[in-house]
Parts: C-alpha cells; structure tokens; sequence
C-alpha cells in the first residue's frame, strides 16, 4: 500500500491497462496535449502517443460515438467527458446504441466501452456544470454505473470496468480527485462490481451513502456518536449492479437507514434504493426511509446558495437525530 491521490489512481488504473492490453486507449476533450482539464491525463500523450491518448473536437455525440464504434470491432476504448452534464449531448447514442447493441444483436456483439464522467459540483460552476448524473441513466438498462469514493476504489473498480465486456458509466466527482488514501501497488487489483463497502459498523443506524456522500456520511457518523447513537455507513460503489444483499442485511442489523447522495432528492438514486428497501426489508424498519440530496432547484452559482442546496454533513445528522425526537 502507498498513500495517493483519487486522480493518481485513475491515472495509474488507465496507464497499467494500457500498458497490459493495446486494445486500450484513451479520448476526449484535452486529455492529451493539455492533460486532461482536471489534470487526470496528464503525461500520457508521451508515454503512449497521439493514437492511444486522442484530443477530440467538442462533439460529445462524437466522442461516444466513435467509442461505440471502436468497441464493436474489438477495441476497449476510455472516452472522457468533461462534465457530467453534457452526458445529455451523447444521450442518443448512449441510451440508443451504446446500451442496446449486445441485446439488439442477441448477444454477439459486446460494448467493452468505459465512459469517465466528473459529477457533482466543485464550488460555484452553476446549473450547467454541478450536476450529479447518475440517476439519469439507472433507468436504462445495459450499462453500469459505478460511483468510487476512495482513491483505491477509483483504481479498482476502473480496471474491472476496463476488463469488462459491458459499457460502464464511471462517474468521478470534481472533489474527489484530490483525496488521499492507501492504494495497493498490485498491478492486478481489482474491485469487483455489485460489492458494497461497510466502512463503518454500526447498531443504531444505517447510512447508505453515494459517491463524495461517503466522506460526509463518515463525519456525520463521528459527530452521532458523541450523542450515543452508532451508525452504521455502507458505501454503495456500484448503483448498477446494486448490492442488495448487503444493504438489506445492514438496515437487518440497525432498523433505520438514510440514503445520502450529492444527486437531487427527486427520483434520484436514493429513491431506487429507497424502493428496493420497502420492497424486501420492510419488516425489519423501525422507522421510515430518509433520503438526504440536494433541494429539488438547479444549482446556483453563489457559493452561499450553493450550500444551501447542497447536502452536508448537517443534514445526515439532523436526519438521524429525527428517528429520536429527544435529539432533535
């Protein structure tokens, strides 16, 4: 184990899969000359040359289409989009093509396509640049959508994407690329999807937390416990697939469970989690399902309003304090 950043890990995740496999390549806008604009490719251009690290125009149909194209001949294509948002600018060929090719062509055909996406906001880049995209696509079925909270997480689970036959929507927030932490030096690690992490145990409590909601949730759970209540947090990892064995197990355990993500309360992740609960654990609830998102608005650019939207650290303490009236 050494000590490096979310961003190193993508880094060094794409990297060794390049080096492992020349099927593997990387594009998008500014991922080679410039370094990528949140700096996650940077000296790649030279290590592997303009064909394996392509600059594309600003075409996000573009770029996803010629990923699909790649893939369908035998390529494992990375292909960045800078913003989550404009996810929405390739929607057809993603939710048309990219998700549909294995099933419309009866299994012959496989989409080994990995789309790195930043989400979430990062400080004042208003409605058209903080948005958490996840939710848009769980209803869509043939893609996988994986949510890394930790540095070691990130380089895991992006190799088991970069190894799969499936396209994966793999969604890196802004704010995480320069977290810290213990990352296994094994060339070959991976983290399997559809495991979800309990990083902390706990009897009171649930919290099922998605993406930079597991930092927060982890915080939430240190200032709980000076108020004798134990929580619980369980990192999601993967939305699609979903370890639902593991959470209902958890909230088994504790009989209260909130659901915290970055993404807007309204039919966001949080809702299919909290429906999946309803459905097969509801006899072990103590109480009712807490969903913990950002307000149902487009996020402000103003940094004070922007905090106002946005969950915190508060809001999953003050959702817990509500299963116990005399904490609040």
């Amino acid at each position: 184990m050494r000590e490096i950043s979310y961003s190193e890990a993508i880094r060094e995740a794409m990297c060794e899969e390049m080096r492992r496999d020349a099927s593997v390549f990387l594009m998008g806008e500014d991922v080679g000359v410039f370094g990528g604009v949140w700096g996650v490719s940077h000296d790649m251009l030279q290590e592997f040359g303009e064909e394996r690290v392509l600059d594309t125009p600003i075409s996000e149909i573009a770029i996803v289409g010629a990923g699909l194209g790649a893939a369908l001949v035998g390529m494992r294509p990375i292909v960045e989009i800078m913003f989550g948002d404009f996810l929405m600018c390739a929607g057809d060929q993603i939710v048309n093509q990219v998700a549909k090719a294995r099933f419309m062509s009866g299994g012959k055909a496989s989409v080994p396509l990995t789309i790195r996406v930043t989400s979430g906001a990062p400080g004042s880049a208003a409605a058209q640049h903080s948005q958490s995209p996840e939710s848009w696509f769980m209803n869509i079925p043939g893609l996988k959508i994986v949510v890394p909270a930790t540095p070691a997480d990130a380089k895991g689970l992006l190799k088991t994407a970069l190894r799969g036959e499936d396209p994966v929507i793999f969604l890196e927030h802004k704010m995480l690329y320069g977290e810290v932490g213990p990352v296994p030096e094994d060339p070959d690690f991976m983290v399997p999807f559809g495991e979800a992490n309990i990083l902390r145990s706990g009897k009171d409590l649930t919290i099922i937390a998605v993406g930079i909601m597991v930092k927060k949730a982890l915080e939430a759970a240190a200032q709980l416990e000076k108020e004798s209540i134990d929580a619980e947090v369980v990192d999601v990892r993967t939305l699609v697939p979903l370890d639902k064995p593991t959470l209902i197990a958890s909230v088994a355990r504790t009989g209260r469970v909130i659901v915290a993500h970055e993404a807007h309360v309204r039919s966001g992740p949080g809702a299919e989690i909290a429906a999946m609960l309803a459905e097969e654990a509801i006899e072990y609830l103590d109480g009712p399902i807490v969903r913990v998102g950002a307000k149902n608005v487009p996020l402000p650019y103003s940094p004070v309003l922007e905090q106002f939207v946005l969950p915190g650290v508060a809001d999953i303490v003050r959702a817990a304090r509500s299963f116990w009236p005399a904490h609040t």
